[in-house]
C-alpha cells in the first residue's frame, strides 16, 4: 500500500478524513506535478472530492476553479495546487487550512 509506505502520506491520511468531517477546506501544495498524479490515485482512493491547479492549467479555466473552490456550497474539499501556479495571486479566501506536502528544492523559491 502506497500511502502507507511514506510517513508524508500517512500523516495525511489521518489528518485529511478529520478536516473533512469537521468542513474544513484545504489547500495542498505540491512541487513536482507527477507527486500530484499521485495525490489524485490517493485522493480516489479515499473518494475525496478535489480540484487541481497546475502549470497546465488553462488561464481560461482557473477563474471557475476558484470559483467552485470558493462557494460556501461547494462538495470540494481539497485544492491540490503546484507550488509554482498556485503560489502567487489566486484568491482562496474560502479555505482555512494549508498543506505544503512538499517544499521546492530551491530556498530562494520557499
Amino acid at each position: 500500500d502506497l500511502y502507507r509506505s511514506s510517513g508524508k502520506f500517512e500523516l495525511l491520511d489521518r489528518i485529511l478524513p478529520k478536516l473533512r468531517a469537521t468542513n474544513h477546506k484545504v489547500l495542498l501544495f505540491c512541487q513536482m506535478t507527477s507527486l500530484m498524479t499521485i495525490m489524485e490515485d490517493y485522493f480516489a482512493y479515499r473518494n475525496f472530492k478535489y480540484l487541481r491547479l497546475d502549470g497546465t492549467t488553462k488561464a481560461e479555466d482557473r477563474g471557475l476553479l476558484l470559483k467552485t473552490f470558493n462557494d460556501p456550497a461547494s462538495e470540494y474539499f481539497v485544492f491540490l495546487l503546484s507550488t509554482r501556479a498556485g503560489g502567487l495571486g489566486l484568491n482562496l479566501h474560502s479555505a482555512d487550512t494549508v498543506v505544503i506536502f512538499d517544499s521546492d528544492w530551491n530556498p530562494h523559491q520557499v
